[in-house]
Order: C-alpha cells, then sequence, then structure tokens
C-alpha cells in the first residue's frame, strides 16, 4: 500500500481481527490508533461525526466506515482485487453473508454465558465489563437484526462449520486457489468464537487446517501512532477526488443523513458529495480538520435527506 491507513480499533475486536489480517495477507504497513471498546470514542467520533461501529480506517481527510469498504480500500491499494467483497461470487458469497450476518452473532449466542461473562471480566476487567454489556444491550435497538435464541445459535454455528468442513475438502480456502475477501469475513466471526472459549469441532480436520491458515497470515507491518498525528493526518490533507455520481434518487449538495439498517443505528450527517453503485459519501465540513470525506457502503445503510448543522 502505497499510503499507510490509519486503524482505529481495539484490540478484542473481531470486525478488526479481519481488516489486520488482510494487512498480514497483503504484507501492508499500516498504522494503529487503539479506541476504545464502547462509546464516547474521542479518537475517531470527531473524525467520523459519532459512527457508532469499529472499525474506522482513515487515510488523510477520508474517513472509511465499516469493514466491506476498509477491504475494498486494501484491494485497491495492495493490487489484490480478489480481497474487496463486491468481487465475491458463487458459494464463497453465500458464505460470507452466512457467517456474517446469523453467524456473527450466532457465534456468542451459542456459549453459555458465563464463558462470555469471563471472556469480558478478563479483557475489560469488572468495570470495563460492566460498560461493554450495558452499551451492547441497546446496540440492537431500531435496526433490523435480530439474533436467535441460544438454541437456534448453536444450530446455525453447526451448519456453518458442517458447510466449511465440506467446502475445504475440495478446495484450500473459501475463495478456491487462493484466499479472497470471504475467507476474512468467515475467519472473524469463527475468531470471536474462539475467543469466548469456544471450539471449533475436533473432526472438522478441513476447517480446522484452513482457519489456523488464515490466522497464520499475521497482522502485517503495524505501527503504533497517537490520536493528535491521526487528527493532524486528517488537518494537513485534502479529501481524495470523488467518484462520479451515479444515482439520480439523492441530490448531490443536500444535506444527508446516513446510519447502518440492520444495527448500530446511529446517524452520521452530512453534505451528499457522491454516491455510486458501492458506496455513499458525506462531505463533512469541520472546524478541527476541515473538510472531510466520510465514505459508507451503500448496501445495508439507510440514506435519506436531512436538515441541520454538523
Amino acid at each position: 500500500m502505497s499510503e499507510s491507513m490509519i486503524l482505529h480499533h481495539y484490540e478484542s475486536s473481531p470486525y478488526a481481527e479481519k481488516i489486520r489480517l488482510m494487512f498480514g495477507y497483503t504484507d501492508s504497513s499500516w498504522c494503529s490508533l487503539l479506541s476504545p471498546p464502547w462509546p464516547p470514542r474521542p479518537n475517531v467520533d470527531p473524525l467520523s461525526g459519532g459512527y457508532r461501529r469499529i472499525p474506522v480506517a482513515q487515510l488523510g481527510a477520508d474517513i472509511f466506515c465499516d469493514t466491506a469498504l476498509i477491504a475494498q480500500e486494501i484491494a485497491a491499494a495492495s493490487d489484490q482485487p480478489a480481497l474487496s467483497p463486491y468481487n465475491t461470487s458463487g458459494r464463497a458469497l453465500e458464505l460470507m453473508r452466512q457467517a456474517e450476518g446469523d453467524g456473527f452473532f450466532a457465534s456468542v449466542r451459542s456459549l453459555p454465558t458465563a464463558k462470555l461473562l469471563g471472556t469480558m471480566l478478563s479483557s475489560f476487567g469488572p468495570l470495563g465489563a460492566y460498560r461493554f454489556i450495558k452499551d451492547r444491550s441497546g446496540l440492537m435497538a431500531g435496526g433490523t437484526s435480530k439474533p436467535k435464541s441460544p438454541v437456534d445459535s448453536r444450530q446455525v454455528m453447526e451448519d456453518l462449520f458442517s458447510s466449511l468442513e465440506n467446502l475445504l475438502s475440495d478446495q484450500s480456502w473459501i475463495g478456491g486457489d487462493s484466499p479472497n475477501a470471504a475467507d476474512f469475513a468467515v475467519y472473524h466471526p469463527l475468531w470471536l468464537h474462539l475467543s469466548c472459549k469456544g471450539k471449533l469441532p475436533a473432526s472438522a480436520e478441513n476447517l480446522c487446517r484452513w482457519y489456523a491458515s488464515v490466522g497464520e497470515f499475521g497482522h502485517g507491518r503495524r505501527r503504533d501512532i497517537t490520536q493528535e498525528e491521526a487528527f493532524e493526518s486528517a488537518r494537513t490533507a485534502e479529501p481524495r477526488s470523488l467518484p462520479a455520481s451515479k444515482d439520480s434518487e439523492f441530490v448531490i449538495g443536500q444535506r444527508h443523513s446516513i446510519h447502518p439498517a440492520d444495527y448500530g443505528v446511529v446517524p452520521v450527517t452530512g453534505t451528499l458529495a457522491a454516491i455510486t453503485p458501492e458506496r455513499v459519501i458525506l462531505a463533512r465540513e469541520t472546524e478541527a480538520f476541515g473538510t472531510l470525506h466520510v465514505h459508507f457502503p451503500k448496501s445495508g445503510y439507510a440514506l435519506k435527506p436531512e436538515t441541520g448543522g454538523d
């Protein structure tokens, strides 16, 4: 990658692990800025406009929300088009949707409460565990995602394990002969499952072999930076050139708000700068950084005209 991406993340974030492993696979240099696991996040909120979810990536004055877009940026910068989820199709795409849909929530809902609580206490301490539980309990409010019951979640995980074992009996990677976006997208809910003291089926040899192989990519060449370094990068850069807009439903130059439709439905507001089949870009005028362009996926997000200031 020609320019080092800044990743705002926390160590135990499964979605961040997906991106960190992509850095490893592409042998990328990147900058790490650790963020609180729950809002407020003073290192990134002023940049993103309060986007609820994590991780968030930054290239100067361009801010990228959602790992689908972050992966697309890594794919383009490293000349690895297979890493873009927008280039994934067929069975790999089905498994990616299965893992990042029902599979993500099932990865923890399928486990005993005692294991989950023990993991949170170990990761965050007593006060942090309380804050984490309180924050995540409201995450679903207003969204379309409805996590399944523990019993149904266990079935979801069994089905996912079985599907992966069968597919990987005939090929090394979910993507076929080499890794693609699906390998990283499917890996991260399993990583979360194991992080919470879950297990992979011992009899699923192909699945276990594949899981170990993805983990061996590592995290690339990481450099830890400070909040001020990230802010200085935004302050001294100009947003990159905008893509041509290809959607007539929304008015370029008009104020809009956007939020994820499934969960974490906190809106970000700005001026609609561009819209393509894959992404929405809002321009935010800030006193601290000047103009920032905040990028969101078009799919899975609710965009609507808005009034008021940043």
